[in-house]
């Protein structure tokens, strides 16, 4: 029984191991589809990105190799890793009072009123008793002296003599 050569192949053994070979093409291509989509779901967290990675793939070949070049270099898993590890330090850090400079990054005590690396002011100085103050504070909680421009002025209470008499002054 006779076959026709689908690429035209004369010799029977030869159009088999064509079509052998077109067929471990076909497979590898397949193969790095998949690969590609893989790859991509472990690495990026936006599936539309996903889609256009698995769509290029599609490209024999080629689009798999551009997806290569640009993918992220990093598993998302490696990420969440880091960034969990980098706030356990960060923890660590704050229970030892361990603080950096916000300009620069110097280590500096909680005391300092400035970096002593880029000379940046960290915080005023208490006016009554030196100490250092925070930015967010409305009062020195060590000397109780209140903070110009921060402190709102306080209301007067009246005392219960006074509320008595006002009272009494009062028109029924």
């Amino acid at each position: 029984m006779f076959v026709p050569a689908v690429f035209g192949i004369d010799s029977q053994a030869l159009d088999t191991a064509v079509k052998l070979l077109v067929l471990v093409l076909v497979v590898m291509w397949l193969a790095t589809v998949y690969y590609t989509f893989a790859d991509a779901r472990r690495r990026i967290a936006d599936p539309l990105l996903v889609g256009c990675a698995t769509v290029a793939a599609l490209f024999p070949f080629i689009g798999t190799i551009v997806y290569m070049i640009v993918r992220p270099p990093e598993y998302l898993e490696d990420q969440r890793e880091r960034e969990l590890e980098i706030q356990a330090a960060e923890a660590r850090l704050h229970e030892h009072d361990v603080h950096y400079c916000p300009h620069c990054g110097y280590q500096v005590e909680k005391a300092f009123l400035r970096c002593p690396s880029c000379l940046r002011k960290l915080k005023d100085p208490c006016q009554v008793c030196a100490r250092p103050l925070d930015p967010e504070w409305r009062i020195c909680p060590y000397c109780e002296a209140d903070i110009p421009g921060k402190t709102p002025p306080r209301r007067r209470r009246r005392r219960p003599a006074e509320e008595t008499a006002a009272a009494e002054a009062k028109p029924s």
